[in-house]
């Protein structure tokens, strides 16, 4: 479902050799990005090797079948989508509340999973309307189920608990709404993945082989402008073929579609970036071998989810 790297120009994963499921940073990073090694290698123009961080074929493999899995549930029965969605959630979920924990922050994980599941059939089942009162009651229980903790650390738990429920399941149920629409809601949701990937590989290839020109150095020290011009090239173009072959609607449609997800997308990833950063982690975990944890891969794609079902209904209504 994702690319070898989100953003413009690369990132800064780098999964194999941390044992935690939320890597720490540390001192010896470098030299196991080092010792990992790749067997497969880009070069750029001028014959020097591009280091991109990690396994690329792994990486890219892993992706694909991820993909595959996504694509085979949405066809044959929309409706299957949900449970993708749903262990999503949960898997994320785990991912975040270990990054919290790892500051001290304790995450209400049980109301939260519970309601997180319900968002996603609510968003397919019931639209807009029950996915936000499911996620209004979802967000009552957690707050009632840290009132057993006492104040201490309160105002944190909280806080970290309602960050979980509006970044993870909230905006994961938004993929929903785009897959219920009635006539042609399967081509959306693919449509949505395309683009947001296109967003991923015109960055992460003319960043490496391209980019000069640092974008946020001190939020994500790898992404240029170079990387973000290839991802405004690449969501331009998937964007404008997907609306005319499959949504039958008009090119320019398309191009503002994609201008919107390449703004989402990389917004999403320095959100992801700067998250992990303040909590001191690397890598979110290490659920898809080359790609890092769930979270590391589904930054861009949670960001793009709400603003393409807002494009396209406001567009192609």
């Amino acid at each position: 479902m994702t690319t070898p790297s989100s953003g413009s120009g690369g990132d800064d994963h780098s999964p194999e050799h941390r044992p935690d499921d939320a890597q720490q940073v540390g001192p010896g990073d470098a030299g196991a990005d080092k010792a990992a090694g790749q067997r497969f290698v880009l070069h750029k123009p001028g014959g020097e090797p591009v280091k991109t961080g990690r396994n690329l074929p792994v990486a890219i493999a892993s992706g694909c079948l991820l993909g595959a899995l996504v694509f085979f549930s949405v066809f044959p029965w929309p409706a299957l989508f949900t449970i993708i969605t749903s262990l999503g959630v949960l898997i994320g979920m785990r991912e975040l509340n270990r990054a919290f924990a790892s500051k001290g922050m304790d995450v209400a994980v049980a109301p939260l999973a519970v309601g997180g599941v319900a968002m996603q059939s609510a968003a397919y089942f019931g639209g807009p309307e029950w996915l936000l009162g499911t996620t209004a009651l979802t967000a009552i229980a957690a707050l009632v189920w840290r009132l057993r903790g006492g104040a201490d650390g309160f105002v944190a738990d909280t806080s970290a608990s309602m960050f979980t429920l509006a970044y993870l399941p909230f905006l994961l149920a938004t993929w929903m709404l785009l897959i219920a629409h009635p006539e042609d809601g399967q081509q959306r949701l693919v449509t949505f993945i395309v683009v947001t990937i296109s967003s991923d590989i015109g960055g992460y290839f003319a960043g490496i082989l391209l980019g000069r020109h640092k974008m946020a150095p001190v939020i994500s020290p790898n992404k240029t402008w170079e990387g973000f011009g290839g991802s405004v090239l690449g969501c331009a173009l998937a964007g404008a073929l997907c609306v005319v072959l499959m949504l039958d609607g008009p090119w320019w449609v398309g191009v503002v579609l994609g201008l919107a997800v390449v703004l989402a997308a990389t917004v999403g990833d320095l959100i992801e970036s700067l998250f992990k950063r303040d909590l001191g982690i690397k890598d979110m975990g290490r659920f898809m071998p080359g790609h890092g944890g769930l979270m590391d891969r589904l930054d861009s794609l949670l960001i793009a989810g709400p603003v393409v079902w807002i494009v396209l209904s406001l567009l192609l209504p």
